[in-house]
């Protein structure tokens, strides 16, 4: 039930931050173009919005699978050399989340110490900058879960998103050709009509 909680707090969070960022900008185009004024801090704010949703997004593609990768040569091995391999990547992925997390939090602390606001935001700049170590332990946590159904046989190390037979499906699926019939007849996906041919 908690990891449930999670799961849609975390989907959740992400609509938020997308919401936001489309408010915000729809409303600067109106105010721009409309009323002739504008928000001087909506960029600013849309900008770190947009550096929160690809942050937090980090830890949530390793959740279900959607960062793409070069996996062709690994396909081929054997199940138990594919774990390893699998096993490998994901330790490297974790050594550079550790990596950039402890240069993270020394920039984010120097910004605490030194106490500067954003540009056009009555914010502490840390503030702002806090997302940078707070993603990075999210994908780091993540990353440790691969490891471990890695580890324990569930999985063969990340899930990575595979777009060619994603759009194989896509294609075999019911519908698509008739509507590339639709749209262009002589298409060469297009089947043909049997009727019209027959003598």
């Amino acid at each position: 039930m908690l990891i449930r909680i999670v799961h849609h707090l975390e989907e959740g969070f992400i609509a938020l931050l997308l919401a936001l960022m489309t408010l915000i900008t729809f409303s600067q185009v109106v105010a721009r173009y409309i009323f002739g004024t504008g928000f001087g801090w909506a960029l600013e704010l849309t900008t770190y919005l947009f550096a929160w949703l690809v942050l937090f997004g980090v830890s949530y593609g390793i959740k279900v699978g959607a960062h793409i990768g070069i996996d062709v040569v690994v396909r081929q091995l054997p199940h138990t050399l594919r774990r390893a391999v699998g096993l490998a990547a994901v330790l490297c992925c974790c050594a550079y989340c550790i990596i950039l997390l402890i240069g993270s939090a020394g920039y984010v602390y120097k910004l605490y110490a030194i106490g500067i606001e954003a540009q056009d935001l009555p914010i502490p700049r840390w503030i702002l900058f806090i997302m940078l170590p707070v993603g990075l332990v999210l994908a780091l946590l993540r990353l440790l879960q691969v490891a471990w159904h890695t580890l324990h046989g569930r999985q063969e190390g990340l899930r990575l998103a595979d777009e060619a037979r994603e759009a194989i499906e896509a294609v075999e699926a019911d519908g698509t050709v008739d509507v590339i019939e639709i749209l262009h007849p002589n298409h060469p996906a297009a089947p043909i009509n049997r009727e019209e041919k027959a003598p």
